[in-house]
């Protein structure tokens, strides 16, 4: 193990930590081109401890530091179907040019695009703090959600080992804990995440809103591919876990079309996933900047059509969500993932909070259809004809 001797600059690595999820492309600069490396980190960093980068994870920094605390409150009057929250990183190396998350980077006064992707804070102390504020008299045991800022099992996962204590120490605690990841890491944690569902409610989530290679390659470049999401949805449920997926976003004229919507709702369905939310791109600020550079560069035939369907704001229109609404339940319906319950993004009429919760149906402990390690595969089918489904097709708004 070296990786103590990667002091920013140094060049040891360990490489076999580094290599538990290898991501398919290195992070990319706005104008496309790999990112060199950055420069240290010149931030006064609450609890800095050191700096690190190596060659393994090009263009990266991990800014290691020790919190004072790990358990956030969700603010009061939020919609949200869990009141607390860990994060153990900040900033994502899945490098998603989508990610809702981008604007919280800036309160550590990075930026929102590439620091997103390249200046990860690193919480090395947090199963430590988080045994000690559970231990706490006062802790009542509310379900704590992790997910819903950056990915916990993003690829660095494989050398700080964060989420092990994490899982445990909620365990442990009689705490209920849902976890919801595009990191196919997670598959290291399934034989604790079995023992964890014998002592309290877990939920585990999915994060996967195509099956195209291509697109998805392009979009979340440092992420697992759609294939082997759909195994690790596979492999949760043959263990016993139920396993939500959050399709989300959903792409205007990218990954909207029948084809594709049916393609990504039969893959789930055959992978046994025990639900599915569905809805489209959501674009709040420091994300939509850096999205619609993106979609300048790699499809600038739709970047008229994007300024044109999200006007100035977050939200495609009213009418784009209502067509895809109702493409969504018909090929649900299609598939057999009928009177799945659980947190939806599925309203025409989204709350900006929504987006943040980040919970597919069935992957939440209340929703859950195996609670302490025990119950049944769930409701999800696959006729694999289509015959239950009676609404025709619809074609995509021309407005646009």
């Amino acid at each position: 193990m070296r990786w103590d001797a990667q002091a920013l600059n140094a060049q040891a690595v360990d490489a076999e930590a580094l290599n538990a999820e290898t991501p398919r492309t290195g992070t990319q600069a706005p104008d496309g081109q790999t990112a060199p490396l950055p420069a240290p980190a010149l931030l006064p960093l609450a609890g800095l401890v050191r700096s690190v980068t190596t060659p393994e994870f090009a263009g990266v920094t991990f800014h290691e530091v020790t919190a004072k605390s790990v358990l956030n409150k969700v603010a009061a009057g939020s919609r949200m179907p869990f009141e607390w929250t860990i994060n153990p990183y900040r900033g994502c190396s899945h490098a998603c040019v989508y990610c809702f998350a981008r604007k919280t980077h800036t309160y550590l006064d990075f930026d929102a695009g590439l620091d997103f992707d390249s200046q990860v804070v690193v919480k090395v102390n947090a199963a430590e703090v988080l045994r000690r504020e559970l231990a706490k008299p006062s802790w009542q045991r509310h379900q704590v959600a992790l997910g819903t800022n950056t990915d916990p099992y993003q690829r660095a996962e494989g050398r700080y080992q964060l989420m092990p204590g994490i899982i445990r120490a909620l365990a442990d605690s009689g705490t209920p804990l849902s976890i919801l990841t595009k990191g196919t890491l997670l598959a290291r944690d399934i034989p604790l995440l079995k023992h964890a569902a014998t002592q309290v409610p877990v939920g585990v989530g999915i994060s996967l809103a195509m099956t195209d290679e291509q697109l998805s390659e392009a979009v979340e470049p440092g992420t697992p591919g759609p294939r082997a999401r759909l195994k690790l949805i596979s492999r949760l449920r043959e263990a016993g876990l139920p396993c939500g997926v959050m399709a989300m976003p959903i792409l205007p004229w990218l990954s909207d079309s029948d084809e594709a919507l049916d393609s990504l709702f039969g893959s789930l369905a055959a992978a046994g996933a025990t639900g599915v939310s569905a809805g489209a791109l959501y674009l709040k600020p420091g994300t939509r900047e850096w999205f619609m550079q993106w979609i300048a560069r790699e499809h600038p035939q739709l970047a008229g059509k994007y300024r044109r369907l999200y006007g100035g704001g977050s939200y495609a229109s009213k009418e784009y969500r209502a067509w895809l609404a109702g493409r969504v339940r018909f090929f649900k319906a299609r598939h057999g993932f009928i009177g799945s319950t659980g947190f939806s993004h599925e309203d025409i009429d989204q709350d900006p909070r929504d987006e943040e919760a980040r919970y597919p149906a069935g992957s939440l402990p209340g929703s859950a259809r195996i609670r302490h390690g025990r119950g049944t595969a769930g409701s999800v089918g696959h006729s694999g004809t289509g015959e239950s489904a009676a609404e025709p097709v619809a074609a995509q708004p021309t407005l646009f």
